[in-house]
């Protein structure tokens, strides 16, 4: 009875309040295309959340990640310090993580990708692309990209935030822009600290950023720095320990436009991961763990006239891990693509591309893709595609061993073709609705395996891993300033027979997800937005989270805010055996200094 309650609950509450819509007509995307585009051009599922016209009723990068039906955050801790994200049911190493279009994923271990170096302050919008990415990023991008996109700033301005609230819950952010007609500059950072809801779940999180943008006769420039340092109490986040972990990150990238048509890119990233198995006794098993990581870019673009451009380039990475566990390794890759897009706007939309990356000294993956739109009506949209994807090992794959886990060498990369197709309605951006049908099918996954529970988790490729699912999602302009959107999403999940083998991750996926929102703007200037998220993971009971917050709108110079989470105080697990919070609140205030006209 409690189960179908949460999901009539949903349906219910779910016509429920926006400060802004999340996504308009006119919004532009550069996820699932080599070029910006109208986002109701895009033949993929490509989601937007523009993170800066809701500042003031979200908190974390988290809160935006559990907007949406398909993607699972499987979090270790509260406000971000330590999760995993899955989209469509892949793992949480299938999963790209771009910033600017550059990678953020780990090569020690995918629970790294979303150690994000810059604050959310920094960002200006978050774009999802759903299904395979590989033809465009390469590997990881198996079950989908996240990509984190800054912005120059437009206008001068400084802007702090305080907040205290449950657990000793301790934030300040601020934000500090200068924009002048020929560069700009940005300085942002945050600071979150908490004593813990439980003993050892404890945490910091400081992040720092700095990005730079120069016009000049050249081209343009952009520079961004960024760090982030995060310790934190590990209690029974990988088995019955009570670990304590400190994760440190730091980035730099440059991006040139050279010409209208070309533009380079490079980055670095360094990774520092600092494990104690035993906080009480580190003597007994500590781990230390460096990445670095290096990667460039060239890109160009050929208008080819009729409506047809044609995209190519070269990118090449190199990558490095010094550890007492995993030794001393290193690997270097190199991707030539190519891509051809043929769109008529609002008609119909083509595009096809490939890409080989190559890696170490005789070996490969081809990732070709194939996309199409077509427009029905005004208002109604077909479209499909079909693309093929590989993730390499990680370090912790190929190498690791503790008390309870051990990696394996000959580890063959993952590879996997997807498929989908799907519908979509838009009636001038009031009323938005869409139907996707999609099917990943994998060879080669690799995931930790055993035959009893007494025996240890071994890193294995499986021969065939298959998920099916569907999409739905609708949203509704009930005013200029009031919005309500649902989503669900279902999945089933088919594994080659493992003879008796017990799976550690691949098989705890969500069955079904529901997610309803409702922004809006109520008297007095206030902005609230709810959430209301019901999920039903394979072999475990449903529960479903309840969120709520206001704040005092854009217009003042002083905005108090409030954030109520987990307001019915269910007691879940993202990851089995892993508490989270019950019932919170978390109260602060936004000044804005000053700002320029």
């Amino acid at each position: 009875m409690l189960r179908t309650s949460w999901f009539v609950l949903l349906l219910l509450l779910s016509p429920a309040f926006a400060q802004e819509p999340e996504t308009r007509r006119d919004s532009i995307i550069v996820t699932g295309t080599y070029a910006p585009i109208p986002l109701e051009e895009s033949e993929r599922q490509v989601r937007t959340f523009d993170t800066r016209a809701l500042s003031l009723v979200t908190n974390t990068l988290a809160d935006f990640l559990q907007l949406d039906s398909s993607l699972d955050l499987r979090q270790r801790a509260p406000n971000g310090v330590q999760g995993d994200l899955s989209i469509r049911g892949a793992g949480f190493g299938q999963t790209l993580v771009l910033l600017d279009g550059l990678r953020l994923n780990d090569v020690q271990s995918g629970h790294h990708n979303l150690d994000i170096p810059v604050p959310l302050e920094a960002l200006t919008r978050i774009e999802v692309l759903k299904g395979s990415g590989s033809t465009l990023y390469g590997s990881d991008a198996v079950g989908g990209v996240v990509n984190l996109i800054t912005k120059s700033p437009e206008r001068t301005e400084f802007r702090v935030r305080t907040a205290l609230g449950s657990f000793g819950t301790n934030q300040q952010r601020g934000d500090l822009s200068y924009a002048a007609p020929k560069w700009a500059q940005q300085l942002t950072f945050s600071r979150d600290f908490s004593t813990g809801f439980i003993q050892n779940r404890d945490y910091r999180n400081l992040s720092l950023a700095s990005r730079t943008s120069l016009n000049t006769a050249a081209g343009q420039t952009s520079v961004t720095l960024a760090t982030n340092d995060r310790p934190f109490g590990a209690e029974q986040f990988y088995g019955d320990y009570n670990s304590w972990e400190r994760t440190r990150t730091w980035f730099a990238s440059a991006r040139q436009s050279l010409g209208s048509k070309t533009e380079a890119a490079f980055a670095y990233r360094r990774h520092t991961d600092l494990f104690v198995l035993y906080r009480n006794r580190p003597q007994d098993f500590t781990n230390r763990h460096t990445v670095d990581s290096y990667q460039g870019a060239i890109r160009r673009t050929e208008d080819l006239g009729l409506n047809t451009k044609l995209f190519y380039g070269a990118e090449v990475y190199r990558d490095a891990i010094a550890s007492n566990n995993l030794g001393v390794h290193d690997r270097a890759r190199s991707a030539p693509y190519v891509a051809l897009d043929i769109r008529a706007l609002r008609r119909f939309s083509f595009s096809v591309g490939l890409r080989d990356e190559i890696y170490g000294a005789f070996n490969h993956e081809v990732s070709p893709s194939f996309a199409a739109g077509y427009w029905l009506a005004p208002a109604w949209k077909l479209r499909g595609s079909v693309s093929r994807a590989f993730r390499l090992p990680t370090y912790t794959d190929l190498y690791y061993h503790d008390p309870r886990n051990i990696g394996s060498p000959g580890l063959r990369p993952e590879r996997a073709w997807s498929y989908e197709g799907g519908i979509d309605f838009n009636a001038g951006g009031r009323v938005r609705a869409g139907l996707t049908v999609f099917q990943r099918r994998e060879r080669d996954g690799i995931d930790y395996v055993r035959a009893t529970v007494d025996e240890i988790w071994r890193a294995t490729n499986f021969q065939s891993l298959r998920f099916t699912g569907v999409e739905a999602n609708l949203a509704v302009r009930l005013a200029p300033s009031h919005e309500f959107e649902w989503q669900y999403t279902h999945l089933n999940g088919a594994q080659a027979a493992l003879a008796g083998r017990l799976s550690k991750y691949a098989f705890n996926y969500p069955v079904h997800s529901g997610v309803a929102t409702w922004q809006g703007a109520l008297p007095g200037g206030i902005v609230t937005r709810t959430r209301i998220g019901v999920l039903k993971r394979l072999g475990r009971d449903v529960y479903g989270l309840w969120d709520v917050y206001a704040a005092a709108g854009q217009r003042h110079r002083i905005r108090p805010f409030v954030q109520l989470s987990n307001l019915t105080n269910t007691s879940y697990e993202e990851i089995s055996r892993v508490a989270m919070p019950g019932r919170s609140i978390l109260g602060g205030v936004e000044l804005l200094v000053f700002r320029s006209r």
